[in-house]
């Protein structure tokens, strides 16, 4: 039986972008984490490793959140 306590995932990507538009990163410049079962932690991450690069103008990260697969559906 899928576990439905969390129905979705949660990731973090993003990295050292081209530019100030955000749509294209730099090659070799990809992060990824997780994922993280809430998003609690996931924001909690996110902050940490945003931290970390903050004086890097072009450095961005996101918290993307996916259905589970096998989860609830949710929507």
């Amino acid at each position: 039986m899928p576990d439905t306590s969390y129905p979705k995932l949660h990731f973090i990507w993003g990295g050292i972008f081209t530019d100030a538009s955000f749509s294209t990163l730099e090659p070799g410049a990809e992060e990824s984490y997780g994922p993280y079962h809430d998003e609690k932690t996931a924001d909690r991450v996110w902050n940490e490793k945003a931290r970390r690069n903050i004086d890097i103008a072009n450095h961005r990260l996101f918290v993307i959140s996916v259905p589970r697969p096998g989860g609830a559906k949710v929507g």
